[in-house]
């Protein structure tokens, strides 16, 4: 190691006389005489034992130190918190989800900052960890890498895959009576079979995948398995990697510009991924400073095809993927074909195009990515949606099998508990359109996912029956006829805060259409005798969130010197 090496935020920390009490403080820690010429990197660890997506971050953060060791470097390990959203999903405590993500965004600002780190590595594995850390990682803007935790390989029951979410609608199949409660437990015991996060494209993988081709991780990093040998390797890669970043002094802000979100959004199209890409997508261009709106996805969305023939509403999980070749033979046939920008710069000191120059096409079997002659959808199955009921926007996850329309009568619960309780014990009918409302960032707070309802939908067999609206979110593991991120939400006065028992609602996904036909007059005095809700919450986190948060349209961000109110 060269001592030319930049040091320009360790120096001021550690370097002369004034800084001897400084230099004592480490010493006590392990440093000598050599470290202190060095640049100082720290490793965040998201590690804890709380959830299957976390538990194993201890073990792999010990090859990433071991890594920065190898080149020099005394190692600086920090934690910062996580937050198991498959635990508390269907909760109160579901409310602090997204939250966890500005924590953790805002936790790695804070050591990094305040301790003068030169490089940062982050570590994380349950879905807010992903852009959580590269919110961290672009607000302070030094020489980083992100390494993802890994995914979780499929349970096995009874010659089949099964992952979380087949528990989840396992408790719609045990209301409806087609399971007992003994063979719900027996999914239960399976479906989850060690350290990784949830297995399908649900949130964490989509979010890994979009950060990957964002070109901020590793080739692959995305798709490494969380016990595998290769998740390993990468993490010892890492640490001399992030060392030649200091170097060149690669930031994050130069990597995550307008073209690499472009990137990142064709990917999770491509691999059909979760709705929450785009909150967080949003947030992280937010944090960039760089420009990005809802209907960036709808443009991009008309000229990239869904490939992943992934969970939850395909038949493969990403464990699959890594066996046929990982992400890189996608984003390299996507290259090919002018749906990705090749000149955007990743955190190998490469570009996108130099990284996949290589890369071999997959394997003819199994089909987890589909051919472009034969895609899953032609189209984005993300669709930003507009109307009367939203006219700052809704996202909803259309694969296209639970139909491109729907219109019914809205049956309405002001929360997520109330809502699943009619589900279960059968309030909910075919024809109706379930809307949950009271879950933004504001009124929740928080903006609960609503993975409970809509797999309690499905398990109960109305998939492609119900339509379920909600100004809360969905995630990743959620299917059917759902429209989330209604804007502005019930808590603001939207138009969601209007709805009766009753009306009616068309919902078209080919002319990214929500509606609610009530005329307005009525509508007019329907708001005239509305009175915002209270909050729920008026101490803490939560009711900080509330005073803080943008609505989900712009991110659902913190950092906002204007949010809406």
């Amino acid at each position: 190691m060269k001592e030319t090496t930049p040091r320009p935020y360790s120096s001021p920390v550690v370097d002369g006389p004034e800084r001897a009490a400084a230099r004592g403080m480490l010493r006590a820690v392990g440093f000598t005489d050599d470290d202190f010429a060095q640049p100082q990197i720290g490793v965040a660890s998201l590690s804890s034992n709380l959830t299957p997506c976390n538990a194993h971050l201890d073990e792999l953060a010990k090859y990433l130190e071991e890594g920065l060791r190898k080149s020099g470097i005394r190692p600086i390990r920090f934690g910062t918190i996580t937050v198991s959203d498959g635990i508390s999903m269907g909760t109160p405590g579901m409310r602090y989800s997204l939250v966890s993500r500005e924590v953790i965004a805002d936790s790695i600002e804070t050591v990094t900052g305040a301790q003068g780190f030169d490089g940062i590595i982050t570590l994380g594995g349950c879905d807010k960890n992903m852009p959580g850390c590269v919110m961290g990682m672009l607000r302070l803007n030094r020489p980083s890498i992100f390494v993802y935790g890994g995914t979780i390989l499929p349970g096995r029951l009874q010659d089949m895959d099964i992952d979380l979410v087949d528990i989840f609608e396992g408790i719609g199949q045990h209301a409806a009576g087609s399971i007992s409660s003994d063979q719900l437990k027996v999914i239960e015991s399976a479906a989850i079979p060690g350290p990784g996060s949830c297995g399908g494209m649900y949130t964490a993988n989509t979010m890994a995948s979009a950060i990957e081709a964002m070109g901020l991780s590793l080739p692959n990093s995305s798709t490494a398995t969380a016990v595998s040998d290769q998740k390993k390797q990468e993490c010892l890669r890492v640490g001399p990697l992030t060392v030649e970043l200091l170097k060149k002094q690669i930031s994050p802000q130069q990597i995550v510009t307008r073209k690499s979100l472009e990137n990142a959004i064709t990917t999770v199209i491509a691999l059909g991924g979760s709705t929450n890409a785009i909150l967080h997508l949003l947030a992280i261009a937010h944090t960039a400073q760089v420009r990005l709106h809802l209907d960036d996805f709808t443009q991009i969305g008309k000229r990239v095809p869904v490939l992943g023939d992934l969970k939850p509403s395909g038949r493969f999980h990403m464990a699959h993927l890594a066996k046929a070749g990982g992400l890189s033979p996608m984003l390299k046939e996507l290259l090919d074909r002018g749906l990705l920008h090749g000149d955007c710069m990743t955190i190998t000191g490469k570009t996108l195009r130099e990284n996949l120059a290589d890369v071999k096409p997959y394997p003819a079997e199994p089909p987890v990515i589909r051919s472009f002659d034969n895609p899953v959808k032609p189209d984005s199955h993300l669709r930003i949606l507009y109307g009367n009921l939203a006219p700052d926007g809704g996202v909803a996850k259309i694969s296209g099998k639970e139909g491109l329309m729907f219109e019914g009568k809205a049956i309405v619960f002001e929360d997520e508990e109330t809502a699943l309780k009619g589900i279960l014990e059968g309030a909910v009918q075919a024809g109706h359109v379930v809307v949950i409302r009271n879950e933004g960032p504001v009124g929740g707070p928080g903006m609960r996912e609503m993975l409970s309802p809509t797999s309690a939908v499905m398990g109960k067999g109305l998939g492609k029956d119900v339509a379920l609206i909600t100004d809360g979110r969905f995630s990743g593991g959620s299917h059917g006829f759902v429209v989330g991120h209604i804007c502005p939400e019930a808590a603001r006065g939207g138009p969601i805060a209007l709805i009766k028992n009753g009306d009616a609602i068309s919902i078209n996904a080919q002319t990214n259409t929500i509606e609610l036909h009530v005329d307005s007059d009525t509508l007019a005095a329907r708001r005239a005798a509305w009175t915002p809700p209270p909050p729920r919450v008026t101490r803490g986190v939560l009711a900080k969130y509330a005073c803080l948060v943008s609505d989900a349209s712009t991110g659902a961000i913190t950092d906002n010197p204007h949010p809406p109110h």
